[in-house]
């Protein structure tokens, strides 16, 4: 390499040779080494091949694409679609001029001579490796939710993560639109990367960190505890309530005293409920409850308030080859045998009763144990002591000094006043064979004398 000066000038106001050296840069005649200028210019440039990540400068944004400086002879373009996981996103969003990102080679060179790269394929390269590493050692990821798609969420991990609905939380979430741009952390629990499938589960990372709390939880629980609880979620085989800190099933079975035909109908999604802890199963982490059990149980109070001997008004609820069913309180059904339908002898109980009439009858036998009331009609018409719930309905004046039903036939002028009066004054009247508002001599149903001259 050979410096070479300007030659020195006489004329006033031009510098000397030697002032012009001191104030200029040399002037480089050749440092190529022996290479052409289009060598030395492809020199300069990076080396690289498809499929090859490479980093560069942002110089710039526009709706549809990104120019990168890798050191290229020419830009490299990014489309738009090329940007990120996410789907339908302004560039602007992405990156912004200025920014170093890295980038995976898709074309060399395109149809237009340019240079056509990725940067969602580089991430998600980069991610894969990440990604298998903390499946490998069964760590944790975090990304944002960037979609709500059928059967759950698209959570951004440097690749799209499926979350499926049912592991987003301890329980299943019905509405998964709130998540849009939370951050969440899951378990990885499938990963295949030749199907472009990573499968996530949040669940099993709140069960991880809540293991100690719910153990806690457990320890101080006890059959026969009393809790309050939120239905969280209704299945056909019961309902899930939330005891502030794990979800306890309560079976069908549990729900109510009364027969049930779906959970739904006897309580809803967000009903507040107080249940009786009915086992803790500590291995599996099951709590069994009862919503029936904190209720008044209906046979107990049926068989507190009444007594064998008694009369009940009741209604006709099925026919069966053996009998009939009647209704003598809300959830409460006796049956009356085939032998006690009638003072006679009856082969079939529809010739008897119909489905829906209202009658008479007597209790002959209550069994709180086996949750069964015996009754009979045949024995209702000897008459007897009408339960408590029915006497004020018929007026003091229908019964003797042992509480015997007389019927209204006893007051000479009696006219009923409501459906039950009137129910049983033509009940007695087809039995016994009354006539309304008949003489002083008519018999009661209730007395001896009467009983005698039924038969």
């Amino acid at each position: 390499m050979t410096e070479i000066s300007s030659p020195a000038e006489t004329a006033e106001g031009v510098s000397t040779t030697e002032e012009i050296n001191s104030q200029t840069s040399p002037i480089v005649l050749d440092d190529l080494d022996g290479l052409s200028f289009d060598e030395a210019i492809e020199g300069t440039i990076i080396s690289f091949e498809d499929g090859d990540l490479v980093r560069g400068k942002v110089v710039k944004v526009d709706k549809d694409e990104v120019l990168l400086d890798i050191g290229f002879k020419s830009e490299g373009v990014i489309p738009a679609k090329e940007l990120s996981i996410r789907r339908d996103v302004d560039p602007s969003e992405i990156v912004s001029v200025g920014d170093e990102i890295e980038a995976l080679v898709l074309q060399k060179e395109d149809k237009e001579g340019r240079l056509i790269l990725s940067k969602k394929r580089a991430q998600y390269e980069r991610a894969w490796g990440e990604i298998e590493a903390v499946k490998e050692r069964d760590g944790v990821v975090k990304g944002v939710v960037i979609e709500v798609v059928k059967g759950g969420l698209i959570v951004d991990i440097g690749l799209r993560g499926f979350l499926p609905a049912s592991l987003v939380e301890l329980r299943r979430v019905r509405d998964l639109a709130p998540y849009i741009g939370k951050t969440v952390e899951a378990k990885i629990i499938e990963l295949d990367k030749n199907r472009n499938n990573v499968v996530l589960s949040r669940r099993a990372f709140l069960e991880e960190n809540q293991k100690e709390q719910r153990e806690e939880f457990l320890d101080n629980l006890r059959p026969g505890d009393v809790r309050k609880g939120v239905v969280s979620s209704i299945v056909n085989f019961g309902v899930f309530v939330d005891l502030g800190g794990m979800d306890g099933l309560v079976h069908v079975s549990e729900l109510s005293w009364k027969h049930v035909d779906h959970p739904s109908s006897v309580v809803q999604v967000g009903d507040e409920v107080s249940v009786l802890v009915l086992d803790v199963d500590h291995s599996k982490e099951r709590i069994s409850l009862s919503l029936k059990a904190t209720q008044s149980d209906p046979w107990q109070e049926f068989a507190d308030a009444h007594k064998v001997g008694e009369l009940v008004y009741g209604r006709v609820t099925k026919i069966v080859p053996f009998g009939c069913f009647i209704q003598v309180a809300d959830g409460i059904e006796g049956l009356v045998h085939i032998s006690e339908m009638a003072l006679h002898h009856v082969d079939l109980p529809e010739r008897v009763v119909s489905p829906g009439e209202e009658l008479w009858v007597k209790i002959i036998d209550i069994d709180l144990q086996r949750r069964r009331i015996s009754l009979s009609i045949k024995q209702a018409a000897e008459g007897g002591e009408v339960a408590a719930e029915y006497q004020e309905a018929f007026g003091e004046h229908n019964y003797d000094e042992y509480g015997n039903y007389i019927g209204p036939y006893a007051v000479a002028d009696f006219t009923p006043e409501t459906e039950s009066q009137a129910a049983w004054a033509e009940y007695v009247a087809e039995t016994f064979g009354a006539v309304a508002g008949g003489d002083d001599d008519a018999e009661g149903v209730g007395s001896e004398e009467g009983h005698d001259s039924g038969e």
